[in-house]
């Protein structure tokens, strides 16, 4: 059962598309799995549509469309929503930036048995796929600034509260937190973030731009 859920806001600029393509995949792909986001979602779909529908028209430039169609052409697409296949680690929006399931994955190690593989976003914010050994934790650390970790598989804990499939945490710069994965299952996490994290340790600190963390 999933008890961390997405905030209104994110799920306010999603249905906008003011969200950055890393942070947008995690949205996408928790509403994926979150029956309850994807009916907020559509609620806040269903108000944008009303909002346009009684908006007044404006007057547009010459070329207007067709340099708006050439933006769009340009944008990246959208993760796509989808339910997820039973039985499959990745739900649909991550299978598509993979290529496939968990044994598409390019993963690098970080040390400690911890691996990631960085996802093909804009620049504006960093998507990654976090392997965590059951047991095993992530070094202590704060944020510069947003951090959403999605958990695919198995479960991780910090100071806040525990994490499962589907669970969301949300992490700002009041958040310093230690998480632990879980007994038994690796813990896989899909994890987005818009500026580095604080790593609180020496080591860390030293091999965060090799990483890109």
């Amino acid at each position: 059962m999933i008890k961390h859920h997405l905030s209104d806001d994110l799920l306010m600029a999603y249905s906008a598309g003011q969200l950055p393509e890393a942070f947008s995949l995690v949205v996408a792909t928790h509403v994926s799995l979150c029956d309850e986001c994807r009916a907020r979602l559509a609620g806040f779909d269903s108000i944008g549509g009303a909002v346009l529908e009684h908006t007044e028209s404006a007057a547009m430039a010459e070329g207007s469309l067709e340099a708006t169609l050439r933006r769009i052409g340009r944008a990246p697409e959208s993760p796509a929503i989808s339910p997820p296949a039973r039985g499959r680690v990745l739900p649909r929006p991550v299978r598509d930036y993979v290529g496939g399931g968990v044994d598409a994955v390019k993963w690098r190690n970080l040390g400690g048995g911890v691996r990631q593989a960085i996802l093909p976003t804009s620049r504006a914010a960093s998507a990654r796929l976090l392997y965590i050994p059951a047991g095993a934790a992530v070094p202590d650390h704060g944020h510069k600034g947003t951090e959403l970790t999605l958990v695919l598989q198995g479960a991780f804990s910090d100071e806040s509260a525990r994490f499962g499939r589907g669970d969301v945490e949300i992490a700002d710069e009041s958040v310093e937190h230690t998480p632990v994965a879980e007994p038994g299952a690796a813990c896989i996490c899909l994890a987005a973030t818009d500026a580095p994290l604080k790593f609180n340790a020496l080591i860390p600190r030293l091999v965060q731009p090799f990483f890109r963390i």
